[in-house]
């Protein structure tokens, strides 16, 4: 299932604009990846510039079904379509943490701590509802 999620909207010009994206992150963007990458935020595998239902996140963990993104500027002006967009990620069974620049920047450790809290809530209700489909 999670592959599906991927790979439904795959097309290759969104592609290499994600290719484009990891070429080209924010700083806010490299800040937070310095503590993602390479599974250093409690173990969490995430993925930068992933594509996901046609939409390109900043950051995705597959198994905490957690998708997080860095809100510059531009944000403020597109409310409604982050909106909308959220709300397409979320139909996947995902969750969406959005974070502004200036959080990543002034509160890191907040900021990572909010990421560890909603991954460890989403793990424990898979768990919980695997358990309670076990004869």
């Amino acid at each position: 299932m999670d592959e599906k999620i991927v790979r439904a909207y795959r097309r290759p010009e969104k592609q290499a604009l994600a290719e484009q994206m990891r070429q080209e992150m924010t700083p806010s963007e490299k800040r937070l990846w310095e503590r993602l990458r390479a599974n250093r935020l409690n173990g969490l595998a995430f993925r930068r510039q992933q594509v996901i239902g046609g939409f390109i996140a900043d950051f995705y963990c597959r198994s905490a079904r957690l998708v997080v993104e860095c809100d510059g500027n531009v944000h403020a002006a597109q409310v409604e379509y982050d909106r909308e967009r959220d709300q397409i990620i979320s139909t996947y069974n995902l969750r969406v943490l959005r974070f502004t620049n200036d959080q990543i920047r002034d509160n890191l450790q907040t900021v990572l701590a909010h990421i560890i809290q909603a991954a460890n809530q989403i793990q424990a209700a898979n768990q919980t509802s695997q358990s309670k489909a076990l004869p």
